[in-house]
């Protein structure tokens, strides 16, 4: 299934210490690059959510952010009176031998062990921390899904415009032919000396092969079957799509290249601006 390389998901999950709240968000990009803001309690995990993330999606560029918000209504940090009680001893011995000695209030709370905060259950934080990523990844790459959806129906409609212009130009190619032979023969009865008719019409044949448009035709044809394929596939197909692309477009220049009549002129711009369309799509699909 086609998929978009931009969505928005997020989520929360209540535990005991706290609510954990998880943000994902993709723009296009060739490649995939995962960008991670986690809690500090969440740091070890970093590379277990990247490989989750890795193993669900193939292109674009994300933002990760984990968060855990402290329970409404309870303190983060705890002093530790016993510790505290210790350093104002040790400063009422000290006052007499350092009159001058004088401590900031803020400077006690930086003394290691005098801060503390809540015990936390590291192993079962992380695992909350995990089934919330797989929560919202689900969200997410249904999002994708959503988008991706759009993105092939607008590509489906004009690849149906090229395969339209393509057999309306095979339609044209005989009646083509037969105008520039007409042409031809019209301006050689000018001409003064009489040339040898066998001559002639293998110069004209000659002539009308380097005109003929064919192949060209054929490949389009088969271009379209395979980009009406490949949009059916469950996988990631933007690099499969963009290549396609530059086998259409190079069938629309030799087709344009090689025309001598207005309306197969007009058949290789408007094929060429049908297909600059797909390809402004295809950027979006991962």
């Amino acid at each position: 299934m086609i998929r978009s390389m931009t969505a928005f998901a997020s989520g929360e999950r209540a535990t005991p210490w706290g609510t954990l709240g998880c943000e994902l968000r993709s723009v296009n990009h060739r490649f995939l690059e995962i960008g991670v803001r986690l809690h500090d309690d969440l740091r070890a995990l970093e590379p277990v959510l990247r490989e989750r993330i890795a193993a669900r999606i193939a292109r674009g560029k994300l933002d990760l952010t984990l968060r855990l918000r402290a329970p409404e209504g309870e303190g983060g940090l705890h002093a530790n009176l016993g510790r505290l009680r210790e350093l104002s001893e040790l400063a009422i011995d000290l006052d007499a031998r350092f009159p001058g000695l004088h401590t900031e209030f803020t400077q006690l709370l930086q003394f290691p062990g005098v801060l503390q905060a809540p015990a936390t259950d590291s192993d079962a934080l992380k695992a909350e921390a995990l089934a919330l990523l797989d929560e919202v990844l689900d969200e997410f790459v249904a999002a994708r899904e959503r988008e991706g959806a759009k993105l092939a129906a607008a590509i489906n409609e004009r690849v149906d415009g090229i395969a339209r212009i393509a057999a309306e130009v095979r339609e044209l190619i005989p009646r083509i032919r037969a105008g520039q032979r007409t042409k031809l023969e019209a301006r050689l009865a000018d001409l003064a000396q009489p040339a040898d008719p066998g001559r002639l019409e293998q110069e004209l044949v000659i002539w009308l092969q380097k005109l003929d448009v064919d192949e060209e035709l054929d490949r389009l044809d088969s271009h379209v079957t395979e980009a009406r394929r490949v949009l059916k596939l469950r996988e990631a197909v933007g690099r499969r799509l963009d290549f396609l692309l530059q086998e259409f477009n190079r069938e629309a220049n030799t087709l344009g290249s090689k025309s001598v009549d207005a309306r197969s002129s007009a058949a290789a711009v408007e094929l060429k601006v049908l297909i600059d369309q797909v390809r402004e799509q295809v950027q979006n699909i991962e």
